[in-house]
């Protein structure tokens, strides 16, 4: 499955979403973020049982204000719509997955 780029439009179908939700919240220009990103991608391409989004905080300052995004990158981990686990700066493939679980 691919990742989802997430959007104030898309939001609420994401949130509330069956799946377990990670949302990778990042920005073009930010180093760190463009070391998760390719890791991201690949636990999207692996796992189909989870819901992977991306959220650009130049383009979606309003939902980077509603989950206190004041660093990026942050990772956010929804179940049923509820924040489970939350982390900020780059982490690996394995800390990413143990969030989701």
């Amino acid at each position: 499955m691919s990742v989802l780029i997430v959007n104030k439009e898309n939001f609420n179908s994401v949130k509330n979403s069956s799946k377990p939700v990670l949302l990778d919240f990042y920005a073009d220009w930010c180093g760190p973020c463009q070391m998760v990103s390719p890791v991201v991608d690949e636990i999207a391409a692996e796992n189909p049982q989870y819901l992977i989004g991306k959220i650009n905080v130049d383009n979606e300052s309003e939902l980077a204000r509603t989950f206190k995004v004041f660093s990026i990158p942050t990772l956010v981990v929804l179940k049923n719509g509820e924040i489970t686990s939350r982390s900020v700066g780059a982490k690996s493939k394995s800390d990413i997955l143990a969030m989701l679980t």
